[in-house]
């Protein structure tokens, strides 16, 4: 089996997490952008046990919402570029599959 199609076939659902996922050349910077966030969400928290008024409160609500967008658009674009691009040279089904998948997230983002 070639290197190519072990990077390929890891972007199907299921994959170990050893694979070559679409985010992996960022990993590290995707992992500083969720330590900040769950950073976010211990000082929301802070917030209510120290009773900080609710304004005040809603607005930090709103910018770790923001970074959480902003997390998710950029793995969806490292999913459409990296895992959907790989199963289109694979073939109409495999580019099918992952496009109805990368449909569901989009819809599962724009409903949040």
């Amino acid at each position: 089996m070639s290197e190519e199609h072990t990077a390929d076939s890891s972007c199907h659902e299921g994959a170990a997490t050893s694979g070559h996922h679409g985010y992996i050349g960022n990993q590290a910077g995707y992992l500083r952008r969720l330590k900040l966030i769950e950073g976010q969400a211990r000082g929301l928290q802070r917030m209510v046990e120290e009773e900080v008024y609710c304004i005040d409160i809603l607005t930090q609500v709103s910018a770790m919402t923001k970074a959480l967008e902003s997390v998710s658009l950029a793995l969806l674009s490292d999913h459409m570029s990296h895992c959907v691009v790989s199963a289109a040279r694979e073939g109409d089904e495999a580019a099918d599959e992952k496009i109805a998948e990368a449909m569901k997230a989009i819809t599962r983002l724009v409903k949040s």
